[in-house]
C-alpha cells in the first residue's frame, strides 16, 4: 500500500481536515472529494475517508451521475455500507430538492410551454419515460405534481383511469 493511502484523517494537520476547513472557510472552499468525505464521516481501519470518497467520484465519473445511484451501486464500493450509502443518497435528494424551483408562490400554467418549463429540470435527467400529471387549481396554478406511470426507454402507456384516480 503506497504511503499516501496509509495517511489517515487523524494524520492530517487539524487545520487541513475537511470539517475544520468547512467551519473556517465555508463549504464552497472544499473539493467534491472533501464534501463527500464529510458526508461519509469515517473511513475504515485500512483506508481514510478521503480515499473512499475518491473512489465514489471515480465510480460516478461526473458528480451529477450520483443522483442516479442505487444503494447497491454505492455499497459495492469498498468501505461503503448501507448506512453510508443512505446518507449519500439523502444528501443528493436534499440537493435536488433545493435546486428545484420551489417557491412560496404557485407556478401558473398558461400553455404547454409553461408546463414543459415547470417539469424540465426534473425530467431531463430521467433514463425512462415518465408520465407526470400536474394538478391545477381554478387559476391554473400547480397544486401538486405526481408521476402516474414510468414506462420504457421511449414509451409510456397510461390508461385514463390512472389519471383520474388521483
Amino acid at each position: 500500500m503506497p504511503n499516501d493511502q496509509a495517511l489517515m484523517i487523524r494524520d492530517v494537520h487539524v487545520a487541513d481536515r475537511p470539517r475544520e476547513r468547512l467551519i473556517k472557510q465555508g463549504a464552497v472552499s472544499l473539493s467534491n472529494q472533501e464534501l463527500i468525505a464529510i458526508l461519509l464521516r469515517t473511513g475504515t481501519r485500512e483506508e481514510s475517508v478521503l480515499h473512499i470518497a475518491n473512489r465514489v467520484l471515480k465510480q460516478f465519473e461526473h458528480l451529477h451521475e450520483l443522483k442516479h445511484a442505487a444503494i447497491e451501486e454505492l455499497t459495492a464500493i469498498n468501505g461503503i455500507g448501507q448506512a453510508k450509502a443512505v446518507q449519500l443518497l439523502a444528501a443528493v435528494e436534499l440537493g435536488r430538492r433545493l435546486a428545484s424551483k420551489q417557491t412560496d408562490e404557485r407556478f401558473t400554467i398558461r400553455s404547454p410551454k409553461d408546463a414543459a418549463t415547470y417539469l424540465m429540470d426534473d425530467m431531463t435527467s430521467l433514463k425512462q419515460e415518465h408520465f407526470v400529471c400536474l394538478f391545477l387549481n381554478i387559476k391554473n396554478q400547480v397544486m401538486h405534481k405526481q408521476t402516474i406511470f414510468v414506462g420504457s426507454l421511449n414509451a409510456s402507456i397510461v390508461h385514463p383511469r390512472e389519471i383520474v384516480r388521483p
